[in-house]
Parts: C-alpha cells; structure tokens; sequence
C-alpha cells in the first residue's frame, strides 16, 4: 500500500487511528499496541501476502537472538558476542538471498560461461531496511542500549507502518520509549495538526514535484540504455530532472511517514535536511538519507576502526563504507561504482579540509566567492553520481557521462533555434552548437521543471525549519546548526507553521494539489532498494 494513494489516505489511515484511540483508553495499551502491530502487517501484506511469513520469521528470530544476548547478560561477553555474529549473519544471509543471489549467479555465469539458474527472486518490500533495523537492534543489545521482553512491543518497533517499508532507519530506544509514555494512547488536537501538515507538505512533494519531473528524467536514461548519443542539454536535462525527482520523492515519503506517526503521537527520526544546499561531500552525508548515514558510521565505519588509526586507515575504512553502502541500495555495478565514487569523494574532500587547516586557508570557507564555489562543485559531483545511480548499465551511465560532459557535442532543438531568427542560428553554428529535429517542447518544459525545482530545494526551508517549534522529529542533530545560512535561516524563521488558520487554508491547498495528482500509481523510488 502507497503513502500516496487513495486506499492508505481515505481508508487505511483513518481507520487505523481511529481504532487505535478507541481500544487504548477501554481495552488497554496491550490492546492498542496489539491492533497497530496487526494493521502494520496487513499494510505490509498489502503488496504481497506472501512475504508476510518472511518478516514475521525474521522478527521471531531476531527477538529471540536478542532476548538470548540478554539472559547472558555482562557475565559471558564472549558467548553474548557469539550470539550477536550469529545473528548478523542470519540478517545478512536472509538479505543476501533475495537481494544479491541472482547479481551474483549472473557475474559467475558471465565469467565462467556457465548457466546457472535459481529461478526469479521477487526482492521482498522493505527488506533492505528492517534487516538494518534489526542488525541495529541486536548491536544495541549486545552493547546494553536495549533489551526488549515483550514480543509484541518488539514486533511494533519494526513492523510500526509508517517507517517500515522505506525508513527512516530507527532505534529501539527511540521508539519504543515514546510507547511508553501514556499521553501517546490519547488523541492530541496538536499531534493530528502537525501531522496532516507534514503529510499534506511531503504529499506535494511526492505527487505534484517528483512524479511532474519524473517524465523528463526517464526518457533521457531510456535512451542511454538504448545506446543513444546524448548531447550536452539533452544529458543534463535528463540527470537533473532525475536529481530533483529522486530528492522530492525520497524526502516526500519521509514527510509522510513523520507525518503518519506523528498523529500517533510518535516522532521518527529525521532523514533529510536540504542536502542540495550543502558545499561539501562530508556536509552532504550529513544531510541526505541521514538515517543510513548514521548506521554505516555507527556499524560499519566506526566498528574499522573510525579515524582513529591514521590518515591511510581512516581513507580506507571510508572507501570500504561508502561501496558497501552503495551495493546496499541495489544489487548492480552502478550502485557499486556509485559508492565507490562517493567514497573517492570523501577521500578527497577531508584531504581537501586537512590542507586548508595546515596551509591558513581555513578563515576564507566561510566567504561567500568560497561557499559558491564550493557549492557548485558539490552539486555537480552529486548530480554526475546520479547519473551511475540511476543508469540500467554502466555502458548506459558512461553514454549519460560523456554527453553531460561535451564529448558528444552540443546541440538545441531546430525549433527553439528558429525563434532566435537566422542571425543568432549563426553565431551558435560558429560556435559550435548544432541543431536536432523535434524534442523541442520537451526541451522547453524539462528545463522549466528545473529552473522551477531548484530554488525550491536552494531557498525555501525544509519540513524541519518550519515545523521547528513543534519538534517534528525525534532527533536534534545539534551539527545541523552548522549548516545555517543567514539570510536563509531568517527566511525559515519568517515561515514558522503555527496552528492558525492561514497555515490552515494553506496546508489545505497543499493538500488538495497533492491528492488532485494521484492520477495514477506512482510507486517510490527507495521501494526498489
């Protein structure tokens, strides 16, 4: 079931707040927290009942691998450890097999020409995430953070719907501490406010914003995989509209998943804080998919030991991440090249920071000529990773490449290039810009759709600023006060949402125009990964 559709807005929603308040206050908590687990599944199942076996198995033996490490308690370290790979391994095998098996089978054949088959393995929803979700768990087990002795509180923290088929990536501890608070089983006039304000906002995004650009992004990569010549604007129309897409998207389903749990009452982390305006790969990591930054530095980085054993080390504990982390969203090349890219990027950028320290050019970052710079070269790092991101193939992403980059030349549209009159035909001729036939209205409203989003994701502030007095979120992440621009940060402070009724009219026009697109189903994008 889609966040954006009519059966989770108008049905499932509804019915399931309305259900929950009613059993909390007569039946009990237990109850309550017994139908959220049960309408959890349902939506789960929803997609394929199938796969309901494969996550309820996963959480009977995560939970029992967890209240194993917890008997033990701190008086075997050494068998509590054990218990924790074992169920690692478990968590990383079940991922292995449904996401990874035929990627491999598929190089092993291609390398070895042979043919083994193990038939077609439909990738399970949400897999990706509530596996971390429990790997998570059972660390913070091991390490005295959590423990849990209910099953069904257990089962709530990861099948809780709104959070459960793409994230945000959560803790037990944040969860279920909230769940434990009485005010959370009675409605809140101010819960269901903010709520429907942070789903109406991520709504829009989602249906109006990514899914309108959506159709100049996939043609493009289309024809990449067709083998095409791209030209210059042709390559970079295509990969920013799939830029801001992919951000739209992912960040309007995180809105809609807070705003969903917030009419329970219940905070879920934040997983996006304007990552477009950031001017450096590190910032950026500190502002996209913060979630899954977050357990790649906590489980993964971190545990290679960090930054802690030199400078040759610290590069290499980034690159190992930062590949693992790409070959997590997708079973592919690409999405390995992707990470490896944006490992190459670390490398280079915290060179980059260690020789500004040492060389006095510390005290000019903070100049605005430095941070457009260094904005710039940001954004089209990024932008070319998505070009491999998004590409079927690497031969497909290398085509996107070399027309971003010039290698295929220049050219516009001949009708576009006709309004100009014959004297301007001429001097772009002299200057090396060609013409091509027809794609001229799709030129025009690509390029339109971009100039349209990107002051959005530049200027305006995100669901955090605005909703900031209300605490949308569980996490504070004090280092995003870092990332404050002044003439920006009064902008969010003059866009400050409050219980009023011009916020009120306005959230319903956001609304409407969001529910208004839902013409057709448009699945998200982090579904497939």
């Amino acid at each position: 079931m889609l966040f954006n559709s009519y059966e989770y807005i108008f049905a499932f929603l509804p019915v399931t707040l309305a259900v929950f308040f009613f059993l909390a206050p007569r039946f009990g908590r237990e109850i309550a927290i017994v139908w959220l687990v049960l309408a959890s599944l349902f939506y789960y199942g929803w997609w394929n009942p199938y796969y309901l076996g494969l996550i309820l198995l996963s959480m009977a033996v995560n939970y029992g691998i967890g209240r194993a490490m917890a008997r033990r308690g701190a008086s075997a370290p050494g068998r509590r450890k054990s218990i924790l790979v074992l169920g690692i391994a478990f968590n990383l095998g079940l991922l292995g097999y449904y996401k990874y098996t035929n990627f491999f089978i598929d190089n092993l054949n291609a390398a070895l020409d042979t043919s083994f088959t193990v038939g077609a393995i439909i990738l399970p929803l949400g897999i990706s995430f509530f596996t971390f979700q429990q790997i998570a768990y059972l660390a913070d087990v091991h390490q005295g953070k959590a423990r849990e002795y209910n099953f069904s509180h257990y089962a709530l923290f990861i099948t809780f719907f709104p959070q459960l088929i793409a994230g945000p990536i959560v803790h037990h501890a944040d969860m279920m501490r909230q769940f434990a608070r009485d005010r959370v089983f009675r409605p809140q006039y101010r819960n269901v406010a903010i709520g429907l304000s942070i789903f109406a906002i991520g709504l829009f995004k989602k249906a109006v914003l990514a899914d309108g650009i959506a159709s100049h992004a996939t043609p493009v990569f289309a024809a990449a995989h067709q083998g095409e010549t791209l030209t210059l604007f042709q390559a970079w129309g295509g990969v920013l509209s799939y830029t801001f897409q992919l951000y739209f998207d992912f960040s309007g389903y995180s809105d809609m998943a807070i705003g969903s749990a917030r009419l329970f009452g219940i905070r879920l982390p934040l997983n996006f804080f304007s990552p477009y305006k950031s001017t450096s790969i590190i910032e950026f990591w500190r502002r996209w998919h913060m979630t899954l930054s977050r357990f790649l530095r906590d489980y993964l980085y971190i545990p290679l030991g960090g930054s802690r054993k030199g400078h040759t080390r610290r590069y290499a504990n980034l690159l190992t991440t930062m590949v693992l982390g790409g070959f997590w969203h997708g079973a592919g090349w690409t999405f390995l090249f992707w990470g490896l890219l944006h490992g190459l990027y670390l490398i280079v950028n915290h060179a980059w920071h260690w020789l500004c320290r040492h060389v006095g050019l510390e005290a000019f970052r903070q100049s605005l000529p430095w941070r457009v710079i260094a904005w710039t070269l940001t954004f089209i790092a990024v932008v070319t990773g998505w070009a491999f991101f998004r590409a079927d193939s690497l031969e497909a992403a290398l085509i996107m490449i070399r027309g971003m980059y010039g290698l295929n030349g220049i050219a516009l549209p001949n009708a576009l290039v006709a309004t100009l009159g014959p004297q301007a035909k001429a001097v772009l001729s002299d200057m090396g810009i060609g013409t091509y036939l027809g794609g001229g209205r799709e030129f025009v409203f690509t390029y339109l759709w971009i100039a349209a989003l990107l002051p959005i994701a530049l200027i305006l502030p995100n669901v955090r600023q605005i909703m900031r007095r209300f605490r949308p979120t569980v996490d504070d992440y004090p280092h995003l006060r870092e990332f404050a621009v002044q003439p920006l940060h009064r902008l969010a402070e003059s866009l400050q949402w409050r219980p009023s009724r011009p916020w009120a009219i306005a959230m319903a026009v956001i609304a409407a125009g969001g529910i208004l697109a839902l013409s057709s189903v448009s699945e998200f994008l982090y579904f497939q990964f």
